[in-house]
């Protein structure tokens, strides 16, 4: 079966949104991408620091409630219907409940033929990321490192440690049919 989405799953400033774009650039068709920090920036300015929408706390953490969720969810269906439709689809997430994550994303993905991606990177590696990147809570990177891959199944994992986004973009490609 052809694959019609792509699912990249890991922690902040890991090293996800590289990939996706050297992806998009080795991929042969056109692939859409979409992120959950997007999804995040998308949110009514009030969601973005309450108990119903998100928090990140001033140690990194991040807490969603109800509101945030059926969001979420309206995001992935809407998401998973441009699949359906017949586009090439790259999602960029975190799975801050691990398996549950993927467990919603996979009841919405159904029969579609998806390629799950765990996106690992040693957490001293992801945090020296998060401070030159600026656009982060300190200790984000951190606190999700290996929360995010609890539970999860891929199939492919792909290392960011010491590996160019190039070079783990061709390993996702070649496993692409």
């Amino acid at each position: 079966m052809t694959t019609q989405m792509i699912i990249l799953n890991g922690g902040s400033s890991s090293g996800k949104s590289g990939i996706v774009r050297c992806l998009q650039a080795v991929l042969p068709h056109p692939w859409l991408a979409f992120g959950v920090d997007s999804f995040v920036d998308a949110l009514p300015a009030k969601m973005q620091a309450s108990d119903a929408g998100i928090e990140i706390g001033a140690d990194g953490r991040v807490s969603v409630g109800a509101d945030f969720r059926a969001l979420e969810a309206a995001w992935t269906e809407g998401i998973v219907a441009m699949a359906g439709a017949g586009a090439r689809i790259i999602v960029d997430d975190v799975f801050l409940g691990g398996a549950a994550s993927q467990q919603r994303w996979q009841k919405a993905t159904g029969d579609l033929a998806v390629l799950w991606v765990g996106v690992k990177c040693e957490s001293a590696i992801a945090a020296g990321r998060e401070v030159a990147r600026g656009d982060r809570v300190q200790g984000m990177a951190a606190s999700q490192a290996d929360v995010v891959h609890q539970g999860v199944t891929y199939d492919l994992e792909v290392d960011t440690t010491h590996t160019e986004s190039v070079v783990c973009a061709r390993a996702i490609a070649a496993h692409v049919s």
